[in-house]
This record gives structure tokens, sequence and C-alpha cells, in this order.
């Protein structure tokens, strides 16, 4: 889906979205913040940048928006292949 905005020439220079990839560097600030607040999982920051899963991963982590993965997240997943391996 196309999408456009218009934005002040001072605040897309401020967001560095004054050159000639502005576009792309537009679509990768959305999915990051898309990813970041929990909106967007890692699959579709994939679809959305049109990225293998290691360049997702690596521009994710370049950006400080690593795995959203808690020790509760870990302690489940344990759980459930306990009781995977137990049937």
């Amino acid at each position: 889906m196309p999408v456009s905005i218009e934005l002040p020439d001072l605040i897309a220079r401020s967001l560095r979205l004054d050159g000639p990839k502005s576009s792309r560097r537009a679509l990768e600030m959305l999915a990051l913040e898309g990813y970041r607040a929990g909106e967007l999982s890692r699959g579709q920051v994939s679809e959305m940048l049109e990225m293998e899963f290691n360049e997702t991963e690596k521009f994710l982590a370049d950006h400080g928006a690593g795995m959203h993965y808690t020790v509760e997240d870990f302690e489940q997943d344990a759980k459930n292949l306990r009781q995977f391996l137990a049937k």
C-alpha cells in the first residue's frame, strides 16, 4: 500500500529524509519503531524491508532493537519443550 506524508523541510533534514534514499530511510525508521513498540514481528520487519533472516537480525541489532526475549519467555519455552519431549 503506498503511503505518503509531508514534513516541514527542517524536520525532514533533521531526520535525514531529504536525500536520495529518503524513502528507504523512512521505511527503516517505521519498521524499527513498529518492532520496538511490539507492533511488528521480526518476520514483518523482514518482509517490509525485503531482507533475509540474518540481514534483519543484523539490522535490528545495529539499531539497538535486539530480540524481545525475556527470562519468562525462556522459561515458558523450556517448559513447553519438556512437555513435548515427555510425550
